[in-house]
């Protein structure tokens, strides 16, 4: 039997496989499944799951209440629907800042030489060896009224003989896109950095033998190579940035709700998993929508490099 096995290729595969489809049916198809059925039905007046088929969860999601008139849909309510657009539209606006900050830096580190470029690395990574959440508790003290950034303006306007008012930069969308950037920008470094690290030197000097200017060069040879980087980081970011509560919760308090915080808040304060499951559920679906048009665009890169 073990020589037979040793022989048919096709059952070692499936042999090697078992145990990771079994983790994952078991740890990710599973629960996708009970959130798909809990998700359907409706939420008991002490807080328990009362399994029924009803759309009430998703047509409340997106402002259609069916609660406001003897169960006719009578009104629209866009609570839910602005929090999905706020969370796409910080989703979006972090990864082009962070996709703007990320490539010069990684170009920057690509370029320089191997003996400095560990150095580089490393203090890249050394924010990633403290915790997320004590991160975000040190934005949180600098963006403060009393905190470090207006001490510093304050001390300069002092010096300058100019009055200043301490700025309200806590508990608002800014605060909260300055921590999601923070937090996320070395996951877009890294895979610029591994694509532009090996473009070869050879390419380059091709293309200033063939008359091509630095920025010509940078837009026929150095971007087109480096797209994977860029997609792989876009998907790295992206997808946490939507899901993220943690960043949004310390530095947006209660004036900044994402998604996230809306799942969180139904499952542990509100006891309503009903709901949750399904704005867990739209979360996805709409995270795979962007990834897919995105990667269908631009693929990895291929489409790029071949033209």
């Amino acid at each position: 039997m073990l020589q037979r096995l040793r022989e048919n290729k096709p059952a070692q595969g499936t042999l090697l496989a078992l145990p990771t489809t079994l983790w994952l049916f078991v740890l990710l198809i599973l629960p996708l499944l009970l959130t798909l059925v809990i998700s359907f039905g409706r939420r008991s007046p002490d807080g328990d799951v009362i399994f029924t088929f009803s759309l009430h969860n998703y047509t409340r999601l997106f402002g259609v209440s069916t609660d406001c008139a003897g169960g006719q849909v009578s009104c629209f309510d866009p609570l839910y629907l602005n929090i999905l657009t706020r969370s796409l539209s910080l989703a979006l606006n972090t990864t082009i800042l962070v996709i703007t900050l990320a490539y010069p830096l990684a170009y920057f580190i690509a370029r320089a030489h191997p003996k400095r470029r560990n150095l580089f690395l490393f203090m890249v990574l050394i924010p990633l060896w403290t915790n997320f959440v004590i991160r975000v508790y040190a934005w949180m003290m600098l963006l403060r009224k009393e905190g470090g950034i207006n001490i510093v303006l304050g001390t300069i306007a002092r010096s300058l003989n100019m009055d200043f008012e301490p700025l309200e930069m806590l508990y608002t969308p800014g605060a909260v896109l300055v921590g999601m950037v923070y937090e996320f920008l070395p996951f877009m470094i890294l895979p610029i950095y591994t694509s532009l690290e090996k473009i070869e030197n050879a390419l380059y000097e091709a293309a200033a033998d063939l008359g091509a200017n630095p920025f010509r060069t940078f837009l026929r040879v150095t971007l087109p190579l480096s797209m994977p980087g860029v997609v792989a980081g876009t998907i790295l970011v992206f997808i946490p940035v939507m899901g993220t509560f943690i960043v949004s919760d310390i530095l947006g308090g209660r004036q900044v709700i994402l998604v996230g915080n809306l799942i969180q808040r139904q499952f542990l304060d509100a006891r309503d998993p009903t709901f949750g499951s399904a704005a867990s559920l739209i979360l996805m679906v709409m995270t795979l929508i962007v990834t897919y048009f995105y990667t269908r665009k631009f693929g990895f890169g291929e489409e790029i490099v071949a033209a």
